[in-house]
C-alpha cells in the first residue's frame, strides 16, 4: 500500500519560486566585479533568471543541455543559475583556479554549449575557447557600458540578452531525477570526474541544510558566502539562503581581509562560510586594524581541517563560534558539522577542543562507516584508522559518463579517499587523505594533526606534512613551513613547539622553509605539488638522518 499524498516533484525552480512569492522584498547584495555594491529583491531576481531561461530557450537550449558559468559569487550569478536549471539544462560550474588544460578538457567532456562569463576570466577563457568546439556561444555578465573588448568571436552582452528575452516562461514540469547540475572535482590525480547532481539531490540537500545543526538559515540571517559557487553549489547555501529567505551578501571578485571586513560591517552580516585560508586573512585585518565584527555569531569552515589556533582566536578574541565542517564535490558537499553535543558543550572550552577540531557528526540524510581495505567495518573507539565511507540521497551514485567505473561497494557506500577516525560520541576526524598518509614502521601518523599544530607558531604563515623515504622505518614525516613576512628561520624553534603535543614517534625528522606552499583550485594545501617540488630531498630522506 502507498500513501496517498501529493506528487509534487523537487524540483528546484520551486527555491526561488517560494523566495518570490513569500520573501519578494528581501536582498541580494553584491559587490560587483565592475566594482560598485549592487542591490536585487528576490522578486527581481527571479523575474531576472526567468528571462534567462526565455533566452536560453530562443537559442534552442532543451532539456539535459550543459551550459556552463565561469563566474564570481553575485546575484547576477544567480539569476544565470536558476534560469539554466528552470528549464531542465544543466547548471556547469566551471572552477577558473584549474589548469587550462584542465579547464579546456572539462568544457570538452561536459560538451558545454553556452558559457556565461565574469569580466574577470575573459583572459582565460580566449585562450581556452580555441579548444572547445562544442561552445556556440559565451555571454559576458556586465552590461553595454563595461563590455570589454574581446577576441572572441560568439561574445554578446549579458544585459542586452535580457533586454530582449521575456520573462513568459514555463519552468519546472520535468521529473525531479532530471540532472540540475554539473561540478567536476579538482582532479588531483588523473582527469576530473564529473559529479552530476539531480533536482532531487539538491532540493533534498537544500532541506539538509536548513537544518539547525546544519546551516540553519532563517529570514533573520544575513548570510556571506565566501565560498564560491563554483565549489559545490557554494556548499548549498545558493540554494538555502534562498528556501529561507535569508538576505544574502554576494563577496564577487574580492575576498581580502579588508574587503570581506567592509562587508560584513556595511551589511549586518550573521552568517559566513569560507575556507580557513579567507578567515586567517580576515583575523589578521582584524588584528592588524584593532576590528570588531560583533554581528557575526558563527562561521563555517570547511574545505581543510580547521587549526586549532584559528577556532580560539576567533572565540576569545571576536566571541564567534567557529562551525566545522567536511564534504566533498561527490556529497553535494555538505557531510558533517563539528556540532558539540549537550555532554560536550557543557565541559570547559579548553576541554571541549579535542572535538571542535574533529569535523563532527552527519545531520540527517548522510550516513557514514568505517571500513579497512578489506571491507571489514572498524569500531568507532576514536583511536581505530578507516577508509571513511559515505551514502545518501545527496552523494554520488556513479561519475558524469561513468568515469572511474562502479564508485560503489556492495553496501551502497562510497569511499572517500579519506582516512578517518570516528568517537563513541559520534564525532569524525579526518586524520589524512589515503594518499598522503604517512606510514612509519607499520603505523599511521596524521599529516593534518601536525600541520594544524605547527600552523598555530605565531611566526608560521602555512605549513604542510609529507612523508619522505627512510630506509628502516618506510616514511617518516617532513614539515614544510612557509613562515610570515619578516620572520627568520629556525628548525628547532619549530620542533619544540610540537613537543608534548604530539607522540614523539610522531615528531617530524627534519624542517624546510620554502617561500611558498602551493594552494590546489579548492583552496587546500596542494601536496602532490608539494612532494614534487621536494621531490629529491623525499626521496633521499632528511640530511644526515
Amino acid at each position: 500500500m502507498q500513501g496517498l499524498m501529493q506528487d509534487w516533484p523537487l524540483t528546484v525552480d520551486k527555491i526561488l519560486d517560494h523566495a518570490k512569492n513569500w520573501h519578494p522584498h528581501r536582498e541580494v547584495v553584491t559587490r560587483s566585479v565592475e566594482g560598485p555594491i549592487v542591490r536585487i529583491s528576490y522578486a527581481d531576481l527571479h523575474a531576472r533568471a526567468k528571462r534567462v531561461s526565455s533566452a536560453l530557450q530562443g537559442w534552442g537550449v532543451k532539456t539535459g543541455d550543459r551550459i556552463a558559468t565561469l563566474a564570481w559569487n553575485t546575484g547576477r550569478h544567480m539569476e544565470v543559475w536558476y534560469g539554466i536549471m528552470g528549464i531542465g539544462a544543466v547548471c556547469h560550474t566551471l572552477n577558473p583556479r584549474l589548469f587550462p588544460e584542465q579547464l579546456a578538457y572539462i568544457i570538452n567532456h561536459a560538451e558545454d554549449r553556452i558559457i556565461f562569463v565574469d569580466m574577470t576570466f575573459l583572459p582565460l577563457l580566449e585562450a581556452v575557447l580555441p579548444h572547445c568546439p562544442s561552445v556556440e556561444r559565451v555571454v559576458v555578465l556586465t552590461d553595454e557600458w563595461h563590455m570589454p573588448a574581446t577576441k572572441l568571436p560568439k561574445a554578446e552582452c549579458y544585459e542586452l540578452v535580457l533586454a530582449e528575452a521575456s520573462e513568459d516562461v514555463t519552468w519546472g514540469g520535468f521529473d525531479e531525477k532530471t540532472a540540475c547540475g554539473l561540478c567536476y572535482t579538482s582532479g588531483t590525480t588523473g582527469n576530473p570526474k564529473g559529479v552530476l547532481y539531480s533536482h532531487r539531490s539538491n532540493f533534498i540537500h537544500t532541506l539538509l541544510g536548513m537544518q539547525s545543526t546544519v546551516l540553519g538559515p532563517s529570514p533573520k540571517e544575513v548570510i556571506l558566502p565566501v565560498v564560491p559557487m563554483f565549489h559545490a553549489n557554494a556548499w548549498g547555501i545558493a540554494f538555502a539562503g534562498p528556501a529561507a529567505g535569508s538576505k544574502l551578501v554576494m563577496p564577487g571578485a574580492r575576498m581580502d581581509g579588508a574587503a570581506i571586513y567592509e562587508l560584513i560591517e556595511a551589511e549586518g552580516v550573521t552568517f559566513s562560510a569560507a575556507v580557513p585560508t579567507v578567515w586567517q586573512g580576515l583575523l589578521a585585518h582584524l588584528r592588524e586594524h584593532k576590528l570588531k565584527i560583533p554581528t557575526v555569531k558563527r562561521v563555517l569552515i570547511g574545505g581543510s581541517a580547521v587549526p586549532e589556533s584559528l577556532i580560539r582566536a576567533f572565540n576569545d578574541e571576536f566571541d564567534i563560534e567557529v562551525l566545522q565542517g567536511w564534504g566533498m564535490t561527490e556529497t553535494s558537499p555538505i557531510g558533517t558539522l563539528s556540532n558539540l553535543t549537550p555532554e560536550l558543550a557543557a565541559l570547559p572550552y579548553d576541554q571541549q577542543m579535542k572535538w571542535r577540531i574533529k569535523q563532527g557528526m552527519p545531520p540527517l540524510g548522510v550516513e557514514l562507516k568505517l571500513k579497512n581495505y578489506a571491507g571489514q567495518d572498524m569500531p568507532h573507539d576514536g583511536t581505530t584508522y578507516g577508509r571513511l565511507m559515505v551514502r545518501g540521497p545527496t552523494i554520488a551514485g556513479a561519475y558524469f559518463k561513468g568515469d572511474g567505473g562502479e564508485i560503489l561497494d556492495n553496501e551502497g557506500y562510497f569511499d572517500t579517499g579519506d582516512v578517518s577516525t570516528i568517537d563513541e560520541h559520534g564525532f569524525m576526524q579526518i586524520t589524512d587523505r589515503a594518499k598522503d598518509v604517512i606510514k612509519s614502521g607499520g603505523e599511521w601518523i596524521s599529516s593534518i594533526e601536525i600541520e594544524n599544530i605547527a600552523v598555530g607558531h605565531p611566526k608560521v604563515e602555512l605549513a604542510a606534512v609529507i612523508g619522505m623515504h627512510h630506509p628502516k622505518w618506510d616514511e617518516r614525516p617532513l614539515l614544510v613551513i612557509k613562515l610570515k613576512p619578516g620572520e627568520t628561520e629556525d628548525k628547532q624553534e619549530h620542533l619544540a613547539f610540537l613537543e608534548g603535543k604530539i607522540a614523539k614517534w610522531w615528531m617530524p625528522d627534519d624542517v624546510v622553509f620554502v617561500d611558498d606552499i602551493p594552494l590546489g583550485a579548492t583552496g587546500k594545501i596542494d601536496k602532490k605539488l608539494v612532494r614534487e617540488r621536494l621531490k629529491s630531498f623525499i626521496d633521499g630522506g632528511a640530511q644526515g638522518g
